[in-house]
């Protein structure tokens, strides 16, 4: 009996140790792989059923879809996938975003996420990774990310991308404290603020859109008559601010996504963006505008901080 017990033992030790010592792998790889090359580490180790459930063809409708709050697939992270997988997930995600941010944004995605964290993550997997076009998508409550490898020409982040944080609870308090997003409407609010009284007439709308799932960021084209004030109504100073804020909104992923969403932007040219701040959904009434968007013929950055922060952004070549 003693010798049975302390088999068991050494067993289940070993096993023990053994995962351990596969996510430190994981958790070190991040440091040497790419996120697009995890991907195809996950992709290789998935099981028949796991692909069955998962996996899509590149070009199946599912994949350029977007939520804020949602599950591409059915199965959750934390009962459908080994711990080997969940710890590669995880180093995926963390590689889309940048060292400043990484944490940040996944300590918001465990937040948001309720008792399960990010094990209720949900994750689809569309092409086949390392073979030729792919593309990942990690979905949950406030998030949608992507990771494409660049096989979606013309396309920041891969396709429409979702973020937001309920920080202290569904109906946060007019100065949103907590909140790992809130930083990007200051900034926002700073270019009001540089604004005179004629252009901030133009700036303010009602309201502005809703928000319709994939539809919340349908791209119009049209470089004239969006809502809110044109670029060109801007001195060189106002311009430098909504860059700014451009930046401030890119910051949380990693240079090479940020950078091409910068550059797609400008290839569309910027005089063609349009600012534009929600004057009827102002929470208590402080002038600081929670809801607010720049919009141009080939991209949207919507933010929405009522009643607490909804955040879209899709950008394009060309809409």
């Amino acid at each position: 009996m003693e010798s049975n017990q302390t088999r068991r033992k050494f067993i289940t030790s070993t096993l023990a140790t053994s995962a351990a010592l596969s996510l430190q792998s994981v958790s070190k790889n991040k440091k040497l792989y790419s996120s697009e090359t995890l991907v195809t580490q996950l992709y290789k180790s998935l099981t028949q059923k796991q692909k069955s459930e998962i996996c899509f063809d590149f070009d199946h409708k599912l994949r350029l879809a977007v939520d804020n709050n949602w599950h591409i697939t059915k199965p959750r992270l934390n009962n459908s996938y080994t711990p080997e997988q969940q710890a590669l997930v995880k180093e995926i995600f963390m590689g889309l975003h940048s060292e400043k941010y990484a944490k940040k944004v996944y300590d918001q995605v465990v937040h948001d996420s309720g008792q399960a964290g990010f094990g209720d993550s949900s994750i689809a997997l569309f092409g086949k990774p390392g073979t030729g076009k792919f593309e990942f998508v990690l979905t949950g409550r406030h998030c949608t990310r992507r990771c494409d490898g660049d096989s979606v020409e013309g396309t920041a982040f891969g396709g429409p991308i979702f973020y937001g944080h309920a920080a202290e609870g569904f109906v946060e308090k007019p100065h949103h404290p907590g909140n790992a997003y809130w930083y990007q409407a200051k900034k926002a609010n700073e270019v009001f603020q540089m604004l005179d009284g004629k252009q901030r007439k133009v700036a303010l709308i009602d309201e502005c859109r809703d928000e319709e799932g994939t539809d919340t960021v349908k791209l119009t084209g049209k470089k004239k008559g969006l809502e809110g004030i044109p670029m060109t109504e801007l001195s060189a100073d106002q311009k430098n601010k909504v860059r700014e804020t451009l930046i401030d909104i890119m910051a949380p992923y990693r240079e090479k996504d940020s950078k091409e969403a910068l550059k797609l932007i400008d290839q569309a040219g910027f005089d063609h963006l349009h600012m534009a701040f929600s004057e009827n959904e102002d929470v208590g009434r402080d002038q600081v505008w929670d809801v607010w968007q720049i919009e141009g013929p080939s991209m949207i950055c919507f933010f929405r901080g009522d009643p607490h922060v909804h955040a879209w952004i899709h950008i394009k070549d060309k809409a």
